[in-house]
């Protein structure tokens, strides 16, 4: 799933090359992709990009300040940009295409998505707050006042494992499965650690993992296009997708736990003093 820095990447060319163009056509090509029917699509026809940006891991096209194109890419979407967008027929159903945006340069792109399970979802809205899922996020890591005491006071009492509490977009916008692995390999802790129960150590030490984590990881896909942001993603991990290899910074081997939809990864010297975390949803570490 594209989290916060490839979501960031994303607006950042988008603001680059389709700000100040007008939007001259959209094509829907899984109706399920589409939320909202009130504006309609079409509503986007004619109008100029004004603005690009992100919440959480939803991109906002803005045309204006009443009419906003947002697009949640979830587990499987991507972005596919061309300089000349294709002229064919997208027929709903027969392909990956969820949305085609045409615009007045002949430019444009695709939002598609991969697999059965269809989870992309495009709003067309008055409000970006319209969205539900932007509604409830929660605060954003890498904003000013998202401080060390900040995040403290959203762990104080919780008895959510850390990973899942990461991953939780109410309680902290943009992190998802794997950058929450790398977060806590970083920070050297156990992803079934209880958040309430952390120390004024470990909360230093996840506070400052999980600032370099994101902020070296936006970095790397500052200005690059969007065929070049998942490669440079993978790039950057140490544990997350990376099972049987080597820790690179212990030389132990990265260990997985699976569940019903996706996997964690973790490294047991660097993080559960050695111990391998038992292969089912409610492990603990084995005796």
């Amino acid at each position: 799933m594209p989290e916060m820095p490839e979501v960031q990447g994303l607006v950042d060319f988008l603001g680059e090359r389709a700000v100040g163009h007008a939007i001259t056509r959209t094509s829907v090509g899984e109706i399920a992709a589409l939320k909202t029917y009130d504006p309609p699509n079409t509503a986007l026809h004619g109008a100029q990009i004004t603005t690009a940006s992100r919440q959480g891991k939803f991109v906002v096209l803005s045309c204006g300040e009443d009419l906003h194109l947002v697009f949640h890419l979830a587990k499987a979407g991507w972005l596919r940009w061309y300089e000349l967008l294709p002229t064919t027929l997208i027929k709903p159903g027969k392909s990956p295409i969820a949305l085609r945006v045409a615009l007045d340069d002949d430019s444009g792109f695709d939002l598609t998505e991969a697999g059965t399970k269809k989870s992309l979802a495009v709003y067309v809205v008055r409000d970006p707050q319209d969205v539900p899922g932007i509604a409830r996020l929660g605060p954003e890591p890498l904003t000013e006042d998202f401080t060390r005491d900040a995040f403290a006071n959203l762990l104080e009492g919780r008895r959510m494992q850390i990973k899942g509490l990461l991953r939780d977009q109410s309680v902290i916008a943009g992190i998802g499965n794997a950058y929450s692995d790398e977060i806590l390999h970083a920070a050297r802790m156990s992803p079934y650690a209880i958040s309430g129960k952390l120390d004024d150590e470990e909360v230093d030490r996840l506070y400052a993992a999980m600032q370099m984590t994101l902020r070296d990881a936006v970095a790397a896909a500052s200005g690059k296009p969007p065929a070049d942001l998942k490669d440079a993603k993978r790039a950057g991990f140490h544990v997350h997708a990376r099972r049987g290899e080597i820790c690179p910074v212990c030389g132990d081997t990265v260990r997985s736990v699976f569940f019903a939809d996706r996997s964690l990864e973790y490294c047991p010297t660097c993080q559960t003093s050695g111990k391998v975390l038992a292969d089912r949803r409610l492990s603990r570490l084995l005796k």
